[in-house]
């Protein structure tokens, strides 16, 4: 080893001393899935990536694709794909040599060495490569962060086409919701017309009080006075949905009613298959190998930078004969001596970020494994509450009956038909409730569970 080596070497070993030991990611930041969720589940291989044609309506299902398509939020999110990409491409391209050209000339006139006037036409031309031999890793380091942040990106991506999609089958399902619940309110602003005019006929023939008749009145209006509200909240939810599709304002398609819809079984398989699962955690984990891959990166600073030059070209001049070939060879070492703790202020940064991103992903994934167990709860009891809404108003129905029969025979007062109607719209109104409760904890199911993507769609990025 020659004696400048040994310099280098030893210079080289130096340097990387400043940069201490490697800061290791905080323990507290470690995260440990559940063994199992806390409500139960069916094992199985998780949902398909089509998900939303489950439910059996293709008109669910073009609003879903209509938004998949058109969204603009998913429109912004491809853009920061594509940044995230060129981005990458630039951390790459700094690992190649560099080639420039540089060519000049003109007509100048000045004086010679024997002090005459002399003019001249010059021209140079001339090819120069740089080339950065990144011996210590950092500009490696930088793009293989680059690299991570590009799959972060493309992960947040696919979860913002996650949570579109769910989005778009929920509003459809509350918006259908909305129907059921119009349809109710005219069948019952029907049979209270009916009451109405049971009440005034018996009123006026003098075998029930007007105030039987004012009862009845005032409860078909307060039937009739619900109708236009819910059209209203009818519009509005279009409204929503069309901007969700990226479209003004319009009419949405329906398809099946509320009832016809029915939540496929999901199988929940076991919390740790999460975590490769949801496109949210992936981008979380890949956030916090770039902000690794930038601490490697910052601590290669602290090396020396060797760097290979080499330029040739040609200078041509009238008052020459034949143009001078030019060439230079070289190279420079460029090395941290004294910066006054800048370096180690860019590597303390650095690894606070990764720190930053390593707590990040652990909240990601508590906030997964609470989504999870959340919708698999919420899907259950709905189920078994819609049950025993339609037991409930199974019996409504039939004390309304009764009661109705018995006012018309003159034996019970208009007070006890009008309280069976009134339990019966509650009931009604609550089963439409309650079922789209059910068909939206499926939809949140399924996007809690991921929604049928796979971190695999990622892994080819950047190869």
């Amino acid at each position: 080893m020659t004696r400048a080596a040994a310099g280098f070497a030893i210079l080289a070993l130096a340097l990387a001393g400043c940069a201490g030991v490697r800061p290791t990611p905080p323990p507290a930041a470690a995260i440990q899935p559940p063994a199992a969720w806390r409500t139960a589940a069916d094992p199985g291989a998780p949902a398909a990536a089509g998900w939303w044609a489950s439910f059996g309506d293709p008109a669910l299902s073009a609003v879903v694709e209509t938004a998949l398509a058109h969204n603009t939020d998913i429109a912004a999110a491809a853009a920061r794909v594509e940044e995230a990409r060129a981005q990458y491409r630039l951390a790459q391209a700094q690992r190649l040599p560099n080639l420039t050209g540089v060519a000049g000339g003109g007509r100048q006139r000045d004086v010679s060495a024997f002090g005459t006037p002399r003019e001249q036409t010059a021209g140079q031309a001339q090819l120069q490569v740089a080339y950065d031999t990144d011996l210590f890793g950092r500009l490696a380091s930088a793009s293989a962060a680059a690299r991570a942040a590009l799959l972060a990106s493309e992960a947040g991506r696919d979860g913002v086409r996650l949570a579109v999609a769910a989005s778009a089958a929920s509003g459809y399902i509350n918006l259908r919701a909305l129907d059921a619940r119009l349809t109710i309110l005219r069948s019952t602003l029907e049979a209270r017309a009916d009451s109405l005019n049971l009440a005034r006929r018996r009123a006026e023939a003098g075998y029930a009080p007007r105030l039987d008749q004012a009862q009845a009145e005032a409860e078909y209006h307060a039937a009739e006075q619900l109708i236009p509200a819910t059209q209203a909240a009818i519009a509005r939810q279009e409204n929503g949905l069309a901007l969700l599709l990226g479209d003004s304002p319009r009419a949405i398609t329906r398809g099946a009613d509320l009832a016809e819809l029915a939540p496929p079984p999901v199988p929940a398989g076991l919390p740790a298959d999460l975590l490769r699962r949801r496109p949210d955690l992936v981008q979380a984990e890949d956030q916090l190998v770039a902000a690794d891959r930038s601490l490697d990166s910052a601590r290669a600073a602290f090396l020396p930078s060797v760097q290979l030059t080499a330029a040739a070209g040609y200078a041509a001049s009238s008052l020459l004969d034949d143009p001078i070939r030019l060439f230079s060879l070289g190279g420079s070492v460029l090395a941290p001596i004294l910066d006054a703790g800048r370096l180690n202020a860019q590597q303390g940064a650095a690894a606070a970020r990764r720190d930053q991103a390593a707590f990040a992903y652990r909240k990601a994934a508590l906030t997964a494994f609470r989504e999870v167990d959340d919708a698999l709860s919420a899907e259950r009891r709905t189920a078994e509450q819609a049950a025993d809404i339609v037991a409930q108003r199974a019996a409504l129905a039939q004390v309304l009956t009764l009661a109705t029969n018995r006012y018309r025979a003159g034996y019970s007062p208009y007070l006890e038909q009008l309280d069976a109607q009134r339990s019966l719209l509650a009931a009604d109104l609550s089963l439409v409730q309650v079922r789209a409760d059910r068909l939206t904890a499926a939809v949140s199911l399924y996007q809690t569970l991921g929604g049928g993507w796979t971190s695999a769609q990622a892994a080819a990025v950047g190869q």
